[in-house]
């Protein structure tokens, strides 16, 4: 059975959709079969492997509010063993259903919780991937805490810069939080430090200090600030495709490598 990582950071511009992107991608090239969630109303990480929004079939939204399966919403991409459940902008109506489906479903024999909606439906898949990653919204409300609900664990981008700490207890009391009242077994898979500036003081104190706080959460890999990495997504290609010899490829692939280790490097690809 695969294992669910939800991507959070409820600070925007921290590389949370670029890592959501790459890190599948690179997890497909490794031989992993991965599933990408897009949990982000914006779209992002949909339009970053390539998928045209105007063809979306069924997204998200409409698994979340019982228009379709998931099985119907899940789009192969052009990226080895990449799949994606896509995302766009009706995503951002979600919340106020969500509440109002439950409202109308209490008491009935249709079995609807407004939190628990996401983990209902990645379990009826969970078992076809290695991995399934959620691209989490910038923010804390009903969507991150699905996927909350859903995740084995999260991962935590956080940017080399100087207010990086500032959140993340929030971020983490949230988490804790979520461990309490909707799931036990959730972990933190790590943290990535990212859009770090070469040769910066600034960069290399806020990397001591969150090293300091997550100790051996942190990933050895950091992710540069690179141009090429900003320029992918707006082509519609990861940056294994958009630039793969690299030092934002090599970089993702390193960290997709210590993801796997980290979770038993012996195991084996399903199917």
């Amino acid at each position: 059975m695969g294992k669910i990582i939800a991507i959070v950071n409820q600070k925007g511009g921290v590389g949370k959709t670029t890592t959501s992107i790459n890190l599948s991608a690179s997890l497909g090239v490794l031989g992993k079969k991965v599933l990408m969630v897009d949990l982000d109303p914006q779209g992002n990480a949909t339009t970053g492997v390539g998928i045209d929004k105007r063809n979306i079939g069924s997204s998200v939204y409409e698994v979340l509010t019982m228009k379709s399966s998931i099985e119907n919403a899940i789009v192969r991409t052009k990226n080895v063993n990449l799949s994606i459940i896509p995302a766009y902008l009706n995503l951002a109506g979600a919340n106020m259903e969500l509440i109002e489906l439950e409202r109308r479903y209490k008491g009935t024999e249709t079995n609807f919780n407004r939190i628990m909606r996401l983990k209902d439906e990645l379990y009826k898949v969970k078992d076809k991937y290695d991995y399934i990653l959620i691209d989490c919204p910038p923010s804390l409300e009903l969507l991150t805490t699905n996927a909350l609900a859903a995740a084995d664990s999260v991962l935590i981008p956080v940017q080399c810069e100087y207010y990086a700490l500032e959140g993340i207890m929030q971020l983490i009391n949230t988490i804790m939080l979520a461990q309490r009242k909707i799931n036990p077994n959730l972990d933190i898979e790590g943290v990535l430090l990212t859009m770090l500036s070469v040769n910066t003081n600034l960069g290399l104190e806020v990397i001591s200090s969150i090293k300091e706080f997550f100790k051996e959460r942190v990933y050895d890999t950091i992710i540069p600030r690179l141009i090429k990495l900003a320029e992918a997504p707006s082509h519609g290609k990861t940056i294994l495709e958009y630039d793969p010899r690299g030092k934002g490829t090599k970089a993702y692939l390193n960290l997709a490598k210590e993801v796997i280790e980290r979770n038993g490097s012996k195991e084996e690809s399903v199917g």
